[in-house]
């Protein structure tokens, strides 16, 4: 019997009318889009293009792509506006590998703008900028015409990769070129480009140009170019402009110049423009409170903080963003009791709120309570898993870290870059250059490898597995460079003695015009410290206040007095020391306390390791140091009664331990070590490399044997169990012939086995590569990296 048209047009004009309802989204939508769907099944209605189409859209603006999926599955032939839909709902939720999927399916002929536009805004919003531009090329080559809406997504995309001027102005005469150049929405997003890109004046003032000839401002145009100015340190021509702006505007202006100054660390600026915002009559809202409360945590003001606190509870302004800004506030201050009342209190946790309790506990070093929390939460994210597996890699659990990252895969989770950058810095912490070569590859062949976040942890991982070339390498080849990358490469070329390097490479970023923070200045300080370079040193330390207004630390001090004594200058060291502006702390008088181990200096190495013994006195290093300057002088009574001392506080010594990777597996070895399988084969090969080498002229260097010992043969059969060389025997014996040797060990190399690597590695024709507590040292012909000096 053939259906009564009539009756056929009713029911979908019902199910339209019904479907209309869910739009725009409200709390009830995705019950009714089901009920309705649900009566389609129940009575065997054949709905058209037009039903399913707004069912789909439903479904993917409530979040539900499992439902949208399955129905856009059971279309025959979904047209354009389904796999629109699609594409913009996956994209939506962050899967651009399923939108692409979509995508690309999708004949170029069925293809049209609109579709375009969502795969590239896709792109954009999930900060694949090179993704997007590639997008919008290809469509420009089919044919297809760019309108408005595309160059605004485009512009935004190209803001997120941008490098050089002329990117900026291609685009801008495209722009131009199709009449969208005067449209807000696409000028807001020029200004946004060359704001971004302001490598010169000229650009910051070819952004403010846009803006002027801008024919109808809106709000994001004044906040555009405000935050452009703000982003690139010119809050005076920033506040020039908030002060002619309509009043109505103001608010989101305002938080933009309060959110960069705390970006800058200008906490103080940012606190005083708030209460310039107060005494305006401009009310504070949701966006101004978090940064207020961001200023306080990250400067430590704890008090002002529970002002502002107390101030909004009373407003009853108590919002559930301001909740999460409330727990990082605490726990950054240390009071975690507070921060975990306030998570249980809040009346709706999301995925946002576990994620920044979370995030509070592993950033402060609490790995334990954060196993915990991962393992309470219901439900996890991406950036949940990218939390935790970069907070173990940090801490120190790099093992753990990379068992965390395969359990993530193995749960379903597809690795983003972030994911992989936490695995890598736990290859760095283990020092497992194979896997990181690996997880390297991976990131090549999924197209990751020009990623900020991966290329940075590579620099670090391959300079903390030996490998600096590689290191070089990367940062040579990332596209965008930002502050993290110098960091991460002078740093690199530091520990590996490439002093000289290391501040050519820093003279180099200030004429890239990227300004130093305090971590940058603190790498190029050590860097200087292992070099010996003191006058370059000095003079950094110094333009810390006169040209870079950054507030020396005392990390800062630390390094500073390091470079001093290590240089044998003591006195001026100790007038660094009586100008501190605060009292000395622990990390100054280990600072001054290794370096009269260096040079020997007995008197003043008293003193300050009495400092530590008030300040620290848990801490094993002071009394080892110590310990041993004594034993380089004979007086063995005074290293009996420190050691007596520290046996009656119940300081215990680190056990020295060294480990190297053979074939994926790590062999790890102790001093005396009789534990491994292949122990006594080692320990025949050691003897043996000793008679040959002291057959070519080696002699061990006994003053390094720490025990009251008579017999100079039992010295050097004790110098010759140090775990270090146990390890390189190992490598030296299992690895192939011209094979670098890469060993670690958890404390400081002593003077004699870097002496013997020295000669061994000009006996053996290898490279040995040995990173300690301190530093690396690269043997080769007979050379080291360090120059002696370390």
């Amino acid at each position: 019997m053939q259906p009564n048209p009539d009756l056929v047009r009713a029911i979908a004009n019902r199910y339209a009318a019904n479907l209309r309802l869910c739009l725009p989204i409200r709390r009830t939508s995705l019950q009714l889009a089901r009920a309705v769907h649900a009566n389609i099944i129940t009575f065997g209605f054949q709905p058209r293009a037009h039903i399913l189409n707004r069912l789909i859209d439903v479904y993917c603006k409530s979040s539900e792509l499992r439902y949208a999926r399955e129905l856009f599955d059971e279309i025959s032939e979904p047209d354009k506006i389904a796999r629109t839909t699609m594409v913009s709902g996956y994209c939506a939720s962050g899967d651009i590998t399923l939108a692409r999927g979509v995508f690309e399916e999708t004949s170029v002929s069925m293809r049209d703008t609109v579709m375009y536009n969502a795969m590239i805004t896709g792109f954009s919003h999930n900060n694949d900028g090179y993704s997007a531009i590639k997008l919008f090329c290809k469509m420009k080559h089919e044919g297809f015409q760019p309108d408005n809406f595309t160059f605004a997504s485009v512009l935004a995309a190209l803001a997120l990769v941008v490098e050089e001027e002329k990117q900026c102005l291609q685009f801008h005469a495209a722009a131009l070129k199709s009449g969208a150049g005067s449209i807000t929405s696409v000028s807001n997003a020029l200004v946004s480009v060359y704001s971004k890109c302001a490598s010169s004046p000229s650009l910051l003032h070819s952004a403010r140009k846009v803006f002027d000839e801008m024919p109808e401002k809106d709000e994001r145009s004044w906040t555009t170019m405000i935050t452009g100015y703000v982003k690139n340190g010119c809050f005076d021509l920033g506040k020039e402009l908030l002060e002619v702006m309509d009043e109505n505007m103001k608010v989101v202006a305002y938080n933009a110049m309060i959110s960069g100054y705390v970006n800058r660390g200008l906490y103080q600026e940012a606190l005083e423009m708030v209460r310039r915002m107060v005494s305006s009559g401009i009310e504070l809202d949701e966006f101004t409170y978090p940064s207020v409360i961001r200023a306080c945590a990250t400067a430590g003001l704890l008090q002002l903080g529970k002002q502002v606190h107390a101030y909004v509870l009373r407003r009853e302004d108590f919002s559930f963003h301001f909740d999460n800004s409330l727990v990082s506030l605490y726990y950054k201050c240390g009071k975690f009791d507070e921060a975990r009342a306030i998570f249980e209190k809040m009346p709706a946790k999301d995925l946002v709120s576990w994620n920044a309790l979370l995030s509070g506990y592993v950033s402060s070093g609490h790995i334990g309570e954060a196993k915990l929390i991962f393992k309470e939460m219901k439900e996890k994210n991406i950036l949940t898993w990218m939390i935790m597996i970069s907070g173990l890699a940090e801490n120190g659990f790099g093992e753990e870290g990379l068992k965390l990252f395969s359990c993530m895969k193995k749960e379903g989770f597809e690795p983003c870059d972030y994911a992989f950058s936490g695995a890598i810095k736990s290859c760095a912490v283990l020092g497992a250059y194979c896997n990181g070569q690996q997880f390297h590859a991976q990131l090549v062949k999924i197209g990751f490898d020009s990623s900020l976040s991966a290329g940075n942890a590579l620099i670090t991982m391959y300079a903390k597995c030996g490998v600096v070339d590689e290191a070089r390498q990367v940062f040579r080849t990332i596209p965008c460079l930002d502050s993290v990358s110098w960091n991460a490469l002078i740093a690199a070329l530091g520990q590996h003695g490439h002093g000289a390097e290391a501040v050519d490479v820093y003279e180099e970023m200030l004429k890239e015009g990227i300004r130093p923070d305090r971590i940058t200045l603190l790498t190029v300080l050590t860097a200087c410290s292992h070099a010996g370079l003191v006058d370059q040193g000095r003079k950094y330390f110094d333009s810390m206040e006169t040209i870079y207004r950054i507030p020396p630390g005392v990390d800062h001090y630390a390094r500073l007095i390091d470079l001093l004594c290590r240089s044998g200058k003591f006195s001026d060291a100790e007038s660094v020391i009586k100008s501190l502006p605060f009292d000395p702390t622990a990390e100054i008088w280990e600072a001054l306390l290794s370096g009269c181990r260096v040079h020997g200096n007995m008197e003043l190495g008293i003193i300050a390791a009495d400092k530590l013994f008030h300040l620290i006195p848990e801490h094993d290093g002071t009394y080892m140091l110590l310990s041993n300057m004594y034993a380089a002088t004979g007086q063995w009574d005074e290293v009996a009664r420190v050691r007596k001392l520290m046996r009656d506080r119940g300081v215990k010594k680190e056990v020295a331990c060294s480990w190297i990777e053979v074939e994926t597996q790590v062999h790890t070895f102790l001093v005396d070590d009789t534990s491994h399988p292949e122990a006594e084969a080692v320990y025949n090969y050691l003897q043996e490399l000793g008679k040959e080498m002291r057959r070519l002229g080696f002699v061990p260097d006994t003053s390094f044997v720490l025990h009251d010992v008579e017999s100079n043969g039992h010295k050097e059969d004790m110098l010759t169990t140090h775990s270090e060389k146990i390890a390189v025997a190992f490598g030296l014996m299992k690895l192939p012939p011209r094979t670098t040797i890469r060993v670690f060990k958890n404390l400081r190399t002593c003077g004699d086995c870097h002496n013997f690597f020295r000669f061994l590695s000009w006996v053996v024709q290898r490279d040995i590569i040995l990173r300690d507590r301190k530093r690396f040292h690269h043997f080769r012909n007979g050379e080291c990296s360090c120059g002696n000096f370390w």
